[in-house]
């Protein structure tokens, strides 16, 4: 098995062995591809005038109307921002453009304008996502996951898909 090249399905990458990929170091790869798929969205969400705590607050805010206040949405979202984002300030922003309204009680909700914001934006991500998966089986795209949620719980973390807040 050593010695067999592994084959990539896509012409545009070498191929390897077993041995020479089981030496890889995970993080130099998974560091490259967090640059890489992170930087893409973030160029996609910037032709909308978005950042990602943006996209992050317009689907929190369109999938459950109301129910997410400023802290608690702050809460759910800090955790994946590693941009040291002032949350108030991009809540703000929405508000400013009519795209995100407050309630009495603090509840969230899009307006029509942040719906199709979103929608658009939602486009543009849709485009990186498909170029993320070209040439990647959908159940290589699963194992890849798995061992990736299976790496995290081994160095302490939540291995486990994010909750929807809902």
């Amino acid at each position: 098995m050593g010695g067999e090249r592994v084959s990539t399905h896509t012409k545009d990458l070498e191929e390897y062995t077993h041995d020479e990929l089981a030496a890889q170091p995970i993080g130099a790869w998974t560091g490259q591809a967090y640059r890489l798929v992170v930087g893409a969205l973030r160029a996609q969400l910037a032709v909308e005038d978005l950042t990602q705590p943006h996209w992050w607050t317009l689907n929190h805010a369109s999938g459950a109307p109301g129910s997410w206040t400023r802290a608690t949405l702050t809460d759910r979202l800090t955790p994946y921002d590693d941009l040291n984002t002032d949350f108030d300030e991009v809540y703000d922003d929405l508000i400013a453009r009519g795209w995100l309204t407050e309630d009495a009680t603090g509840g969230m909700a899009l307006t029509e304008e942040g719906e199709a914001g979103r929608l658009r934006a939602r486009g543009r991500n849709l485009q990186v996502h498909e170029q993320t998966h070209e040439g990647i089986d959908p159940a290589d795209f699963v194992v890849t996951i798995n061992v990736l949620r299976r790496i995290v719980a081994n160095l302490g973390g939540n291995g486990n898909l994010p909750d929807d807040g809902k």
